[in-house]
């Protein structure tokens, strides 16, 4: 599978949460062989890269409807509580 990805990683303001997740994601991506390209941008400029991504992980409450692609709430890779089943939601989206 050599189709890569565009994942948004969004936080309000695009530094400190994204930037954890944005991490922790090139860890997932590496240890399952999966080509990503990572774009860490904040909530507001979603919109702009929204004809191009495969996946949204947001660490901030969004409206899920308002895009055409799945979105995943990454706050589990901040808070540590339910992040197997997170990073399982992720990989499930990944792999399709």
């Amino acid at each position: 599978m050599n189709d890569k990805k565009v994942v948004l990683v969004a936080c309000g303001t695009g530094i400190a949460t994204s930037t954890v997740v944005n991490n922790a994601l090139e860890e997932l991506a590496k240890e399952h062989g999966l080509q990503l390209e990572i774009i860490q941008c904040k909530m507001m400029e979603v919109p702009g890269y929204a004809d191009r991504a495969d996946l949204l992980i947001t660490t901030t409450v969004v409206d899920k409807d308002k895009y055409n692609f799945p979105v995943i709430n990454g706050r589990a890779f901040l808070t540590g509580m339910g992040l197997d089943k997170t990073k399982e939601e992720i990989l499930a989206e990944l792999q399709k």
